[in-house]
C-alpha cells in the first residue's frame, strides 16, 4: 500500500481529463469564486477536492488511515494552526490531515487539501517544529496547486517530446541510418524526463520557501524544516538499513543546494525557540505502540521504564501503560495512569487513557466517573467525548452517549469513524431514523452518494418519524442528488431502486 496513493492519483487525474467535468463535493465548493487561474483549465478546485477525496476513500477502505481520536485531534490541530497562516488558503477549503499506518518515512499532499503523514515520519522527527515543517511543506504543495501545475507541465513536455521524436524519426529516414533516428528518439525522451524532473525540483523549492514562512508565522522554529531534511540526508549516507529514508528522499530529493537555501530562508526570520507540547511526546508514544508488528509485545520498548519506575519520564510511563493495554493487561496500566492523572490533571490524554484502561479492566463505573470528570474539565473536547461515549455504551446508556456525541458534532465536524459511532449509539437508543441519517452521512464522507440517498429513503420510511425529520431527510436527498450525473438524478427522482444499504451504524468490512 505504500505507493497506492501516488499511483491511484495519477490514474484518477488523467482519467478525469478524458471524462466529463466532475461534480463538486457536497456542501464544500458550492460558493467558490471563479479565480480563473491557468490551472483551472486542467482541474477546478472542486474537482481537485473530489480527486483527493477518492484517494482518501481508497486509503480508508484498505485500512491505511489511523482512526484514533487522540492522534487525529493532535495532527489536525497542528495542521489548522499552520493553515491559518497560509496566505493562499481559500476560506472555502478545509484541510484534512491523516496519519497513515506506514513505518516508512514519508508524507504526501493530495489535491483539494488532503495531507497524509506516515506514522514512521512522526517517529523520525525530533521536535514538534520538525513535524510542523513537513506539514507546512505539504500544505504549500496544495496551496500552490503543484499537482495540477505538474499535469500542465507534463502535457507541454509530452507535446514537445512527441514533436522531437517525430523530427528524429524523419531525420533517420532521410539519412537512411536507423541509428540517427534511434539516438534522436532517446535524446528527446531524456529531455522530456529531465524537464519534468526540473519542474518537480522547482515545486519542492517553492514548497520549502512558502512552508518556512508559514512555520514562522505559526510560531514554529523556521530552521527545523532544513534541519530535518539535513538529518535524513546524513543518515542516508551512513551504513545500515535506510529503506525508510530512501522512500522519503525519492519523493523529496534533498540536495546541498536545497538545504542551503532553506537555511538561508529560515535565517531571514526571527529566531524562535518553541517548547514542544506535551501532546507531541504522548502522540509519539501512542504511535510507537501502534507500530509494533502483530504478534509482538510493545512492552519490550519500555524495559528502561520498568527499571526506573517513578523517576522515568512521564511520557515514557504513558507509553508503558499503553503497551500494557495493547497486551490487554488493563489492571497493570491503571495505577500508572492514575498517578499521571493525579500529578497532571491538565493533560487530556492521561484522562482518556485511564478511562480506557478502567473500561478494559471491567471497572465500567470507575471509567465513567473518570471520563465524566474529564468532560467537566475539558467540555466538548473530541477525544474525551468519544471515550466517554464508548464507556456509556458499555454501561448500557446509549441515550446519553447519543446526546453527548450530538452535542459535540453540532459544533465539530466528525470523522467517518465518529459518524459511525453516533449511528451505533442512536440505533441502540431506539432512534432508528436518526441512526439511518448518521449512517447516510458516513457514506457521504466516503463518497458513496447513491448508498447515502438510499439509506435516507429508508430513514424516511421509518415508522414514527416527526415532520421535522421528514423535512430534513428530504432536503438532504435533494442536496445530494445535485452532485450525481444527470442519469442518476433522474433515477433518484423516479424512485428507482438503488444499491442495498448496510444496517445503521455498520461500517465497511
Amino acid at each position: 500500500m505504500r505507493h497506492l496513493a501516488s499511483r491511484l492519483l495519477v490514474a484518477l487525474v488523467f482519467g478525469a481529463l478524458a471524462s466529463a467535468p466532475l461534480a463538486a463535493a457536497p456542501g464544500t465548493f458550492s460558493d467558490l469564486p471563479d479565480i480563473g487561474t491557468p490551472a483551472d483549465s486542467i482541474l477546478t478546485p472542486a474537482e481537485e477536492y473530489q480527486l483527493g477525496g477518492m484517494v482518501i476513500k481508497e486509503l480508508r477502505d484498505s485500512g491505511q488511515i489511523i482512526d484514533d481520536p487522540e492522534i487525529t485531534e493532535y495532527v489536525q490541530g497542528i495542521g489548522d494552526r499552520l493553515v491559518g497562516h497560509a496566505a493562499e488558503t481559500s476560506s472555502a477549503r478545509r484541510f484534512h490531515f491523516y496519519v497513515i499506518k506506514e513505518s516508512g518515512i514519508n508524507a504526501f499532499a493530495l489535491p483539494g487539501g488532503y495531507v497524509c503523514i506516515n506514522l514512521g515520519l512522526i517517529l523520525a522527527t525530533k521536535s514538534e517544529s520538525e513535524l510542523a515543517g513537513v506539514m507546512a511543506h505539504e500544505i504549500s504543495h496544495v496551496t500552490q496547486r503543484h499537482a495540477v501545475r505538474q499535469i500542465q507541465a507534463s502535457q507541454r513536455a509530452s507535446l514537445a517530446a512527441t514533436a522531437a521524436m517525430l523530427a528524429a524519426i524523419l531525420a533517420g529516414a532521410a539519412s537512411h541510418d536507423s541509428n540517427v533516428g534511434l539516438a534522436g528518439v532517446m535524446a528527446s525522451q531524456s529531455a522530456a524526463m529531465q524537464a519534468q524532473l526540473n519542474y518537480s525540483r522547482e515545486s519542492e523549492f517553492e514548497a520549502d520557501r512558502i512552508g518556512i514562512g508559514v512555520m514562522a508565522a505559526a510560531g514554529y522554529e523556521p530552521s527545523a524544516m532544513a534541519g530535518f531534511f539535513e538529518t535524513l540526508g546524513r543518515r542516508m549516507g551512513s551504513p545500515g538499513p535506510n529503506a525508510k529514508i530512501i522512500e522519503f528522499l525519492q519523493t523529496h530529493p534533498v540536495t546541498s543546494a536545497r538545504v542551503a537555501e532553506a537555511k538561508a530562508r529560515a535565517a531571514a526570520f526571527p529566531v524562535i525557540r518553541p517548547i514542544d507540547s506535551v501532546s507531541y511526546s504522548l502522540v509519539r508514544e501512542r504511535l510507537r505502540v501502534m507500530a509494533v508488528p502483530v504478534g509482538q509485545s510493545a512492552e519490550a520498548y519500555y524495559g528502561d521504564v520498568a527499571a526506573l519506575g517513578a523517576v522515568a519520564p512521564d511520557y515514557r510511563r504513558y507509553g508503558q501503560a499503553l503497551a500494557l493495554m495493547q497486551d490487554r493487561q488493563w489492571a497493570g496500566a491503571v495505577p500508572i495512569l492514575q498517578d499521571l492523572v493525579e500529578r497532571h490533571a491538565d493533560v487530556i490524554d492521561y484522562h482518556t487513557a485511564l478511562g480506557q484502561a478502567l473500561l478494559g479492566a471491567g471497572e465500567t463505573a470507575a471509567s465513567q466517573a473518570v471520563l465524566q470528570r474529564a468532560m467537566e474539565l475539558f467540555p466538548r473536547n473530541v477525544p474525551v467525548t468519544v471515550r466517554y461515549a464508548e464507556t456509556l455504551m458499555a454501561a448500557g446508556n446509549p441515550q446519553l452517549a447519543h446526546a453527548v456525541l450530538l452535542d459535540l458534532f453540532n459544533i465539530v465536524n466528525p470523522t467517518q469513524a465518529q459518524m459511525r459511532q453516533i449511528a451505533l449509539a442512536a440505533n441502540a437508543a431506539g432512534e432508528t431514523a436518526e441512526a439511518y441519517y448518521y449512517t447516510a452521512e458516513s457514506y457521504v464522507q466516503n463518497g458513496d452518494l447513491l448508498l447515502a440517498i438510499n439509506t435516507l429513503r429508508i430513514a424516511l420510511s421509518t415508522p414514527g418519524i416527526t415532520p421535522l425529520q421528514r423535512s430534513r431527510f428530504k432536503a438532504r436527498i435533494d442536496e445530494l442528488k445535485e452532485y450525481l450525473p444527470a442519469r442518476a438524478q433522474a433515477a433518484v427522482e423516479r424512485g428507482d431502486p438503488l444499491p442495498e444499504p448496510r444496517q445503521p451504524g455498520q461500517g465497511r468490512q
